[in-house]
């Protein structure tokens, strides 16, 4: 599927047309702020529900789905075919280095806020698990597709400690305002385990996160000192409310 033109979900005809940074259907008049990826895919042991998840029904036109047998040509697919402004739909979290690679080959300067109540800054070789999940925001990093100056780790509270040596020797952080300077544009990655659990249904919950409420105000707050270029929504267990995850998309602007 050309990520140009895409399945309405209101009048589910095949007339979505991309805009520049919208979509819209050429049947029922409808716009949209963004194109949906579905990435069905979790690189882990045992990441079935969240590869299931990722078919969730959001209200947005079906751009493209990627679904290949390796991380690697996940990515350069993501990155090739990726609509001009993404909400991608994981998966797991690796779905986001696809999206942040594609991204930033179209800005001067990519920001990443990475909301995840892990670190995901592992490597293969210190890994506890070995699950490529783990490594996502590391890999993005160490291919060149974002700076660490221009990263943000916001509500991570379960981090390995070669992760939390990284993130000091780096100075990572969860200062959102810090990564955003200077950016040409912003991707959001929004792993749905760093809510409180219960909040919306995730597959990792970890205990003592922020609730809806304030995870939208971090992402309202994005949205007002940059411009979202993406975002990508994973971790999604399945029976997440499609209400509460457009809510969140529509407060980071899409």
């Amino acid at each position: 599927m050309s990520a140009l033109r895409a399945r309405c979900p209101r009048c589910r005809t095949l007339t979505a047309v991309a805009f520049d940074e919208l979509y819209e259907c050429h049947s029922c008049g409808s716009t949209f702020a963004a194109g949906l990826v579905r990435v069905p895919r979790a690189w882990g042991a045992g990441g079935e529900e969240m590869a299931a998840a990722a078919e969730t029904e959001l209200p947005y036109p079906e751009a493209l789905v990627v679904d290949l047998e390796t991380l690697a040509e996940q990515s350069t697919v993501l990155a090739r075919g990726l609509p001009r402004r993404p909400l991608v739909l994981g998966g797991c979290c690796c779905a986001h280095v696809g999206a942040i690679r594609g991204l930033a080959a179209r800005h001067d300067r990519l920001s990443v806020v990475w909301l995840d109540a892990h670190g995901d800054l592992n490597t293969p070789e210190t890994s506890p698990s070995g699950n490529l999940w783990g490594m996502p925001l590391r890999m993005a990093i160490d291919e060149g597709s974002v700076r660490t100056d221009d990263v943000a780790l916001v509500g991570a509270r379960n981090l390995d400690p070669p992760e939390r040596e990284y993130l000091a020797a780096h100075a990572i952080d969860e200062d959102v305002a810090r990564a955003l300077s200077g950016a040409g544009a912003a991707y959001v990655a929004l792993d749905v385990d760093v809510l409180e659990p219960g909040s919306i249904p995730s597959f990792m919950p970890e205990p003592g996160g922020p609730s809806v409420d304030e995870v939208e105000r971090i992402l309202l707050e994005i949205a007002a000192k940059a411009r979202v270029a993406g975002m990508g929504i994973t971790g999604l267990a399945p029976g997440a409310d499609p209400v509460l995850l457009t809510r969140l998309a529509g407060a980071a602007g899409l």
